[in-house]
């Protein structure tokens, strides 16, 4: 598939509306703009991931956040989350700068590209179960693009869970695995790897911390040289 191809398909995600609730709980946050945020124009559609299409490295969040992404226009930029997980990559070689900002902030990933299993703000961040089917077949389409993928990062329980929803429904995985961080599961072609989302509250809880998260990254790079036929 050519990169050509992955524009048509971003349009088409863009344009997407069929699940209604998301559809009007993201208008509804565009709308509802944060005082910060007062004089930004709000991205306010379906997100797409970013990086390189030939990649080996893929992280997966669960959804667009609700001022980031959904703002932004671009996964896990322009929020906190984004400041600790870009530090932790630009530590571990994987983008050209420390920080995320917004489209026009000249980041650049290396062998990575970021996506997330929902590409639009669930309330609450809980999907249902039907929202989560709908955005597969989604996500499903953008892996296809990702010839070269060799490692899946889930960042989060929840991403994670979701992830092998779609294993389970799309690969007919038997094996309802548990999410643990530094977790390494060997799923058909490639690794998944579990990780504690970069949220605020994990970092200021001491669960996740950069040197940790660092490490984790550079073993994922490890595993891209792993023969996946044994």
């Amino acid at each position: 598939m050519t990169d050509l191809n992955f524009e048509s398909f971003k349009h088409q995600v863009f344009k997407c509306d069929k699940c209604s609730r998301l559809t009007k709980f993201r208008k509804l946050i565009s709308q509802k703009k944060r005082k910060s945020y007062l004089n930004q124009k709000y991205w306010g559609k379906p997100i797409v991931g970013y990086g390189k299409l030939n990649a080996q490295i893929l992280f997966v969040g669960l959804a667009p956040a609700a001022h980031g992404a959904t703002r932004t226009g671009r996964v896990f930029t322009g929020d906190k989350s984004a400041d600790f997980l870009f530090k932790c990559l630009h530590k571990a070689n994987l983008c050209n700068h420390p920080y995320s900002l917004n489209k026009d902030d000249g980041l650049i990933l290396y062998n990575t590209y970021i996506t997330t299993a929902l590409k639009c703000v669930p309330p609450e961040d809980k999907p249902t179960a039907q929202e989560l089917n709908n955005c597969f077949s989604i996500f499903d389409r953008e892996l296809m693009f990702l010839k070269n993928k060799k490692v899946l990062i889930a960042l989060g329980k929840v991403a994670f869970d979701a992830c092998i929803k779609y294993f389970i429904n799309y690969y007919n995985l038997k094996t309802k695995y548990k999410f643990k961080h530094d977790a390494i599961f060997k799923i058909g072609n490639f690794y998944l790897v579990g990780c504690y989302h970069p949220s605020p509250r994990n970092v200021n809880t001491k669960r996740i911390n950069q040197p940790k998260m660092v490490r984790l990254f550079l073993k994922a790079q490890k595993l891209m040289k792993h023969n996946l036929s044994k």
